[in-house]
Order: C-alpha cells, then structure tokens, then sequence
C-alpha cells in the first residue's frame, strides 16, 4: 500500500482504527484503489470496543458466524458468542490482511477540525498523546480533501455524577477503562450499574470477591445465552466445505432480522416469547428466591432497554457473597457508599462503574467548524444530533461518519451496517473525486439542510411508534426529551437498502468543479451501491428438495450410465 503523499497531507483523514475505520479504508482501496489515506487512533492498536473493553467476561452477543466482516469471514471461532480476545486477535489479523498498519498512526486523537473555505480542505489537529511521537510534539496538523469519523458511539465513557465520588479513598474504575494490574480478589467491590456489561463483569468478579454490592437502577429483561464451545470437527468442516459456512451465516443473519419485531413491537409474537424466556429464567433460577424475583423483574417493554443475554446472572445474585441494592445512591464516602433510607454507610474497597457511555454526544466531543465557520453545535442545536441517513451533516462538506445518528441495531450484527455504510460512503467519494479530477478544480459536497430534516422527521415519527420509546424505561437510547437519537427503527436489511441509493439531488456542492458535478446529477440524479446479500433465500425445506432431487438425478444417471455406458464403449 502507498504512502501518504506527506506526514501533514492525504487524501482521506480516518479517525478511529475500530471495526468502522477499518472498513472504510478496506472499502476506499479495495473497491476504488484510493490509497492516499491516514488513520489516527487513540489507542495503541487497532480493534476499537474489543481492544477497549477487557474487563473480566467481556463476550459478544451476536453468534460468531455473523460477526465478522463479509469479506474477511473468520470460519474458525472456537465459540458461537465469542469473547473479547478472540475478536481482538481477529480484528488484528484483518488490519495486518489489508495493510492498514501502514497508514495508522496510533496514540493520536484530534482535537478540532476546520473547513477552510478557500481551500476546499480540511485543517484538523492531531495530539500526540504517548510514545516517542509525542518527545518531537504534542500535536500537530493534517490537511485532508475528506475527513470521515468512524469515533462510533461507544467511546467515550460516562461519567458518575454523584456527590462525594472524589472523596472515596478505594480503587474507582470504569467497565471500558478496567485496571488489569489491579487485583480484585478479596476486596470488598460495588458495581454501578445493571446493563449488559455488568452482567458479563458480575458472575466472575463475584467468584473471588469478599463481597459484591450491585446497585440496580432499573432491571433489564434477561434472556438465555445460548453460547457453546465449536467443537474442532465443526470449525474444520466450516473453513474446507464453504456451502455450509456461508449457509450457516445467511441462518444466522435470518433469525436476528427475525427478533427484530421482539424489540420494536411489544405486541408482536416475539415480544412475547421474550417475556416468556425471562419469566423462565426467573422461576428456574430465582425461584427459591422471591425477594430477588420481585427486584430483577422488568415491568416495561422488551426491547425498551438493551437486552441482556445471560445464563449466569441471575444465579449470581443469589450468592451468600452477593447483594443486590436497589436503593438510590445518596452519595459516596471515603470509605463507601450511603444509599437512601439507609442507617449506615455500605463499606467498599473498589467502585466499578458499568455506568455505559455518552452515546447523545456524537463525535466524541469534537470541534467542529464547517462552511464559514459555522460551530456543529449551531447545526445541532440543543445536542440533537442529525445526519441524512446516519452518515453526513449538513453545512459539513467532504465528510462521512459511520455508526452516526439513528443507525444502532439492538437485534442484530452492528457489522451489517458499518459495512454499507462504508461501501456508500466510499461510492461517494469515488464519484467526487472522479468529476473533480476530469474538472481539474476543486468540489465540496454536503447533504441539504431541509432534505435532512424531512429524513429525520419522518425517522422519529418511525421510531415514537416502537418499544425504544416506552416511558416506563431509560435507555442510552433516548434523550430526557423523549427523543430517540442512536437507533434504527428497521432492520438491518431495511439500513442497507437505503443505502443503496445515493440521491445527489440531496446535495449541495460548491467550488470550481461544482457546475460540472451539477451537470452530471442533471443527467442522472442517482447511483446505485449494490449491498452485499447474506440473508438466506431458500428455507431449509427448499433446500432438502433440492438435495434430494440432486440425489434422485444422480441415481437415476448412474442407472443410465450402467445401461447405456458400456456400449459406447464397445
């Protein structure tokens, strides 16, 4: 892979080295040989929430066979619901597959980002914030045609605002910034938090903790994990036998498309199997325990908060070491915490806060100055974050964001929609570059202020008719408003054909090459990006015909060849 055309110049500014960044790059030089790119990433490596979250169970929640990325299948997971290492390691191995440790520059965050008018470009400032690069300076400045933001919304870890945290004398961490140094065996530990990370953190902390406090804020609906070691036969037949592989992702991909109505539609059958898989598990588990039953029980919607799927949870609650608190936290000390109504203050030695991210914050926090300087805070005002199709903001020229507004899923592989947001993204860039080049000037483009309001209007109306806005819940998914900013209200097939379609009546352009680029959406005002199909077409029934009409046309021209064969050789 080429170099950049200087330190301080490329084409295209990558923020973030996690599963979106790698996908852009791989996108841009795999599908249209755009290798002028640089990728800034504030850790030290590639791998994103999986090089981020290595507390104790850290596991994903989608089978294996779908999570990974289309065109670097990995065949070979030792587990259907793979842990945190595994998918590092995988992740790694793809960075290494497509070069792009040759275009990262690690340790680098930016601090702001400044479209300059004049120049068409990007200004944005990089801080160096470790390593040998950061004795030459602490920062510096790179000038880009494109700047795409692949920060995600789970990066930037959310606060504890609660009085007295600063005066705890004990050991505080976050989930997603876990201390593997320190050692929690035998301490006294409370857990902030209920969600599904502190239910893969609780059932193995819990098995050498002295004690465990867990601080309910508001039960989630918990559902069996159904996760078993792949056995060596079944890996090896995967990898050598591609039909069966390929048949066992498109499966997958239909059975999570199929949940999605369990958390959308309260009233749907799935909805309800749901209610009925937690109810199980509750009489199963807790039974002998109805004082926790009536604690952990969810009396809202499935689907209103982010499912939690686990076999162990619940069990874990029960432990004589274990207590479960559903007290408000009134405030910390310097030896633990006060909950409300209570005499005496609970003593801890180590606060874990499971507390989740500023997921309403997009961008990280990032300043951001785009035409005439107009502050992105002005473009969304009130912190509503708006973008046409999750991927561009107006006023924002020559720039992408993957995993952007409106385009979580909460029923399937997050990797389906970072992938075709990449492949669009990418078909646009190609396309701007293709007419500027022919032009031999320069072209901004940015999606049109009133097309991005009517998307945006017509998602909300979409998504106030779905579980995520029920009342009775909080969620990291909707404001205090009641507007619901992260998800998608379809299906993860519904996202990718919307990107199938770029409509450049929906943009606005502007410089040298800007007549040119209008005329040639005045000959043909869209451009397809064929998405990449992994849903089954045929049921398992179509399929048994099939083979078993393949296997009666073979019995029957083995039976001819017997018959007829051995005179044409004669």
């Amino acid at each position: 892979m080429a170099s950049t055309r200087g330190f301080a110049n490329t084409k295209i500014l990558i923020i973030g080295g996690g599963i979106s960044g790698m996908a852009m790059a791989i996108a841009l030089t795999t599908s249209y040989n755009i290798k002028d790119i640089v990728i800034v990433e504030k850790s030290s490596g590639f791998g994103g929430t999986w090089r981020d979250n290595i507390y104790p169970g850290a596991a994903c929640d989608v089978f294996s066979s779908l999570y990974s990325f289309s065109f670097a299948q990995k065949f070979d997971f030792t587990r259907s619901l793979p842990g945190q290492e595994e998918l590092l390691e995988y992740l790694t191995d793809v960075a290494q597959e497509y070069k792009l440790y040759q275009i990262a520059r690690f340790n680098s965050s930016v601090r702001q980002m400044e479209w300059n008018n004049a120049e068409m470009k990007w200004h944005t400032t990089i801080s160096v914030d470790g390593g040998k690069d950061a004795e030459y300076g602490n920062s510096y400045e790179i000038v880009s045609d494109f700047v795409i933001s692949a920060i995600g919304q789970l990066c930037k870890p959310k606060g504890f605002d609660i009085p007295g945290l600063s005066d705890f004398h004990g050991k505080v961490m976050h989930s997603a910034r876990w201390d593997r140094g320190f050692d929690i065996a035998n301490k006294r530990v409370a857990i902030v938090g209920t969600g599904a990370t502190a239910a893969q953190i609780v059932p193995e902390i819990a098995k050498s903790t002295a004690h465990l406090t867990v601080c309910q804020r508001t039960p989630g609906f918990v559902i069996p994990r159904h996760d078993q070691e792949l056995p060596q036969w079944e890996r090896l037949l995967r990898f050598y036998f591609p039909p069966l592989r390929s048949r066992i992702r498109a499966e997958a991909m239909n059975f999570r498309e199929l949940f999605h109505s369990a958390v959308t539609q309260a009233d749907s059958p799935y909805a309800a199997l749901m209610r009925k898989m937690n109810d199980g598990l509750l009489q199963k588990q807790l039974g002998h325990r109805p004082d926790l039953q009536e604690k952990v029980k969810p009396r809202y919607n499935p689907g209103c908060k982010r499912t939690v799927i686990s076999n162990d949870y619940y069990p874990t609650l029960a432990r004589d070491n274990v207590d479960l608190e559903t007290a408000k936290i009134e405030r910390i000390t310097e030896n633990g915490i006060k909950f409300e109504g209570a005499d005496q203050v609970k003593e801890i030695d180590v606060l874990i806060l499971a507390t989740g991210f500023d997921t309403f914050n997009f961008l990280g926090g990032l300043q951001i100055s785009g035409i005439n300087g107009q502050k992105l805070e002005d473009i969304w005002p009130e912190g509503v974050a708006k973008a046409l199709k999750g991927i561009m903001i107006p006023n924002i020229p020559n720039f992408g964001m993957l995993y952007g507004p409106n385009t979580n899923l909460s029923h399937n592989s997050l990797i389906l929609v970072i992938e075709a947001q990449a492949r669009c993204l990418a078909a646009m860039i190609n396309t701007i570059y293709s007419v500027r080049e022919a032009e031999g000037g320069s072209l901004a483009v940015w999606p049109k202020k009133e097309v991005t309001e009517r998307y945006w209007e017509k998602l909300q109306e979409k998504l106030q008719n779905t579980s995520f806005a029920d009342p009775d819940c909080t969620s990291w998914w909707r404001r205090h408003d009641g507007t619901i900013v992260n998800n998608w209200p379809g299906t993860a097939i519904d996202y990718q054909r919307l990107l199938e379609e770029i409509k450049w009546d929906d943009f606005d352009a502007a410089g040298t090459a800007a007549k040119k680029f209008n005329e040639e959406i005045s000959k043909k005002s869209t451009q397809n990006v064929p998405r990449v199909v992994e849903e089954a077409w045929l049921s398992r029934g179509a399929l048994t015909a099939m083979a078993l009409a393949g296997l009666a046309g073979g019995v029957i021209l083995h039976r001819v060849w017997r018959h007829f064969g051995p005179l044409r050789m004669g």
